[in-house]
């Protein structure tokens, strides 16, 4: 009976010692205090969901993280039913719909392109984004649009020509193609000097709200952002017909990033030849400004 009662108490005290071995273990795996090994797993889980922007091996690409200026129609913006669309927006998801990508489509303060594009937090910039000035700074693809840079007034300013803008207030959007021209010694610097103030903006949907009260004279700016501006707010609006510049827009990648952007630039070239650009284009009012025809 002895025998027994000690052969129980055994057994009790083992599967005890089970249950708190058991009871370890389950601790650990939800994380209160991991391996290891967990730690490695949880760290290439974490390397895994990082976004794919500028991936090396584009054979294991499954998304295209386009970066741009969600108020700048016609080529990003947001519609009226809250979707992010744009004659950039719908090139990039041709693109994609070729490559078998996803499209994610990211809004960017236009301020912060380049630590976005540097981060990695993005593949590139594809918003009507400037070439010309920029050439050496990013991994460009080939021009896909002619634009110009032009000053918008009111109708009832008085205001006809680039010199009567001596002594007004004239906008322009903050990190923009506008706004580098107009600081350039070699570009419309002499001209700038000329006005009272050149003042800053966020975006230009801000400078036409200022244009529209008074407190500014005028907004530089690309014709084909103004062309849509004008044709959107109605009458009241118009461009002078002296131009500041001509310039050409590219999609911009890291500097060095060839894979990804030869890839990009022979699908424009394919887009380009089956017509896709040119149904873009007449889409969002353009086609006067395409320079990326079928050959």
């Amino acid at each position: 009976m002895k025998k027994f009662a000690a052969v129980l108490m055994s057994v009790i005290m083992v599967a005890s010692l089970a249950g708190c071995g058991s009871s370890s273990a389950s601790k650990a795996a939800s994380g209160s205090a991991p391996s290891s090994g967990a730690a490695s797993s949880k760290n290439a889980s974490a390397s895994a969901n990082k976004s794919s922007a500028n991936t090396e091996n584009m054979s294991d690409k499954k998304k295209f993280v386009v970066g741009f200026d969600a108020e700048y129609p016609p080529y990003g913006y947001m519609d009226d039913d809250g979707q992010y669309v744009g004659f950039d927006l719908d090139l990039a998801q041709a693109v994609c719909d070729m490559e078998g990508w996803e499209l994610v489509k990211t809004p960017i303060d236009w301020d912060s392109k380049d630590m976005e594009l540097n981060s990695g937090s993005i593949d590139c910039i594809w918003s009507g984004f400037t070439i010309n000035g920029r050439e050496s700074d990013y991994q460009w693809t080939q021009p896909y649009v002619d634009n110009s840079q032009v000053m918008v007034v009111s109708d009832d300013s008085g205001i006809s020509s680039l010199a009567d803008l001596k002594g007004k207030t004239v906008g322009v959007q903050s990190a923009s193609a506008a706004l580098t021209l107009l600081q350039d010694p070699k570009g419309q610097k002499d001209l700038a000097d000329t006005f009272a103030k050149l003042q800053e903006f966020g975006d230009y949907n801000s400078a036409f709200v200022e244009l529209q009260s008074g407190s500014i004279d005028a907004v530089a700016m690309d014709v084909g952002v103004a062309n849509y501006q004008l044709k959107s707010r109605g009458e009241g609006y118009k461009i002078l017909d002296e131009a500041l510049n001509t310039e050409q827009y590219g999609v911009g990648f890291k500097k060095g990033n060839t894979e990804l952007c030869d890839i990009v630039n022979a699908d424009l070239t394919k887009l380009a030849g089956d017509g896709t650009v040119a149904k873009l284009a007449d889409k969002y009012g353009i086609s006067d400004l395409v320079c990326l025809k079928a050959k």
